[in-house]
């Protein structure tokens, strides 16, 4: 059996699964974000994320022989920065991904110090809040005990996997998100100019996702119930593993992912980088990515729920009441545009500065209107990151999606309607299965990427036609002007 576990924004889950891909067993856990200042966005690495990792261990492996597990796979948000002691015990909360954009002024100034074109020939990208140097740069400078005491600054799964194994790792493929630390054509740290805030030594080891990191260790053992000795891979963030277990692994494929935020991977047979697109490794050695990202999704649709006072006992009843209230406009939402730009926005405008905007709103205007503007603005929010890639002349063979929001129609068929891509719906536990099946790639269960395929089933196929189309592109044309328009005065505002 083989044991995977991905840790996400507000939930973790976990599945244990036998060689051909069956799921055998499911868990998982909630959890929450602090917000301590505006742009901050953290989380407590022991309480969020290994505390999870330990009950959903134990919950899969309640019933069946722990001795049969072959290898683990977990994989979480990223790129984080988690510094910690030489035990592994956290200095402070884990600084989140992109849609944490505290670092605003470090990577205006390694910007200028190191100069645009050296930051993309070394990284392949350009810095934003989705780099993970200009954190580890805030930290020297904004909390500068903490930063003197960091043995150690990692990512999420890397700190899992070291407190499993107690070996210190990471993966090329968020490795390649540690710009500008990490050179990307050599597929190695390289910290030129960034000494002043970091060295190599304080860096994970680079490996590919499927190695083996480590064995679980007695302490982590008698915690989780993983025999002492089990192999356990690097792993990865949460959006590769979602493309592995979505079957997305192939030239030309795309994962969409409907989480908390959007994220998209386009998967490459070569390193290829662009001026919107975050380019970097996939988790198999001769292939690549290139991504995109939105800062907000799920996380949208749960603020309009909760504003609209919709709120109930569980997520499903909640979402439900959303859709339902939602039904009651019409597409376009009677004229009402949303901007859902809570957190910024990533991928393609990367502002940091960027807020939510509503415009075209009427007396004549209702609660449903409002949701459903919102549940649209998440659609042409995904469409715009989706679009750089024709923009980059990066083409799309297929796109399958994932997520809990693909189960919000209004949302999956408005990026459908915009873009013209049919999306390919998978019926899979996600993340979770993906580090199941590197960690089945790592043991040598399986020997091909693409056996992933036989392990992942096909919800539905959401067409591009499935709701009126001219109303939503008209619209998306809008929301992209409505940008426009705003972001130079949200731009003065933030200063």
């Amino acid at each position: 059996m083989f044991l995977g576990i991905d840790v996400g924004t507000f939930e973790s889950k976990g599945v244990l699964v036998d060689a051909g891909g069956v799921v055998l067993a499911q868990a998982r856990r909630h959890h929450g974000i602090a917000t301590p200042a505006p742009g901050h966005v953290e989380q407590d690495p022991e309480s969020d994320w290994w505390a999870d990792v330990c009950a959903i261990s134990r919950d899969l492996l309640s019933g069946v022989d722990p001795r049969e597990v072959a290898a683990v796979g977990v994989s979480a948000i990223g790129p984080c920065v988690v510094a910690t002691d030489a035990a592994f015990t956290p200095l402070r909360p884990a600084i989140l991904y992109g849609i944490d954009t505290r670092a605003g002024d470090q990577i205006r100034a390694l910007t200028e110090r190191l100069g645009v074109e050296t930051i993309r020939s070394r990284s392949g990208n350009v810095l934003t809040s989705q780099s993970a140097g200009p954190k580890i740069a805030w930290l020297a400078e904004a909390e500068p005990e903490v930063w003197q005491a960091a043995r150690w600054f990692m990512t999420s799964q890397s700190w899992l996997v070291a407190k499993l194994t107690g070996e210190v790792t990471i993966d090329h493929a968020t490795a390649g998100y540690f710009h500008p630390l990490y050179d990307l054509a050599a597929g190695r740290w390289d910290v030129t100019g960034c000494e002043e805030f970091v060295d190599e030594t304080r860096l994970p080891r680079i490996g590919w996702s499927s190695e083996i990191a480590g064995t679980v260790t007695d302490a982590a053992a008698d915690v989780t119930g993983i025999p002492v000795g089990t192999p356990v891979i690097i792993g990865t963030t949460d959006a590769p593993a979602e493309a592995v277990g979505s079957g997305a692994v192939a030239d030309g494929e795309l994962m969409a992912m409907y989480g908390s935020s959007g994220y998209f991977i386009r998967v490459g047979d070569r390193i290829r980088t662009s001026e919107q697109l975050w380019a970097a490794p996939f988790v198999f050695e001769g292939t690549a990515v290139l991504a995109a990202g939105t800062s907000t999704a799920g996380t949208a649709t749960r603020w309009i729920a909760d504003l609209l006072g919709l709120t109930a006992d569980t997520d499903e009843e909640t979402f439900g009441r959303l859709i339902a209230l939602a039904a009651e406009s019409t597409p376009g939402a009677r004229g009402v545009l949303a901007m859902p730009h809570f957190s910024g926005e990533r991928t393609p405008f990367q502002d940091a500065a960027s807020r939510a905007v509503v415009m075209g709103l009427g007396l004549e205007h209702t609660r449903a209107d409002v949701a459903r503007a919102f549940l649209e603005g998440v659609g042409h929010s995904i469409a715009a990151a989706i679009g750089a890639y024709a923009a980059e002349d990066a083409p799309i063979e297929r796109v399958v999606a994932v997520g809990g929001a693909t189960k919000n129609p209004f949302i999956i068929e408005s990026v459908s309607a915009i873009t013209g891509f049919d999306q390919h719906v998978v019926d899979s536990p996600g993340a979770s299965l993906g580090d199941a099946f590197l960690a089945a790639f790592g043991v040598g269960a399986v020997s091909s990427a693409e056996d992933v395929r036989a392990w992942v089933g096909l919800r539905e196929t959401v067409r591009a036609d499935a709701v009126p189309v001219d109303a939503l592109r008209r619209d998306h044309e809008d929301y992209l002007a409505l940008y426009d328009a705003v972001a130079p005065l949200q731009r003065r505002r933030a200063e």
